[in-house]
């Protein structure tokens, strides 16, 4: 393989890669939006609460955080290798 075609691959890579992560940044921000509004209708004193689908939401944030710090640690892995 040539130099140029190793190069476009891993441009490519690396482009896949930061579309990835932007739609994981997204999937985030809703993730949060959808939290706060709960947390907003939430009423403890009438029984109305959204405990489980709250932690559920941040469980899924915290995946996706993970998720973008192994996709970050790839991006670096190939920007070094150029």
């Amino acid at each position: 393989m040539t130099s140029q075609s190793v190069n476009e691959s891993e441009s490519q890579q690396i482009e896949t890669i930061e579309k990835e992560i932007g739609r994981f940044k997204a999937e985030q921000a809703e993730a949060q939006a959808k939290v706060k509004e709960l947390l907003q209708r939430e009423d403890p004193a009438r029984g109305i609460t959204f405990h489980e689908e709250i932690f559920r939401l941040q469980q899924g944030n915290l995946r996706l955080d993970t998720e973008i710090q192994i996709l970050k640690v790839k991006l670096r892995r190939l920007a070094s290798t150029w």
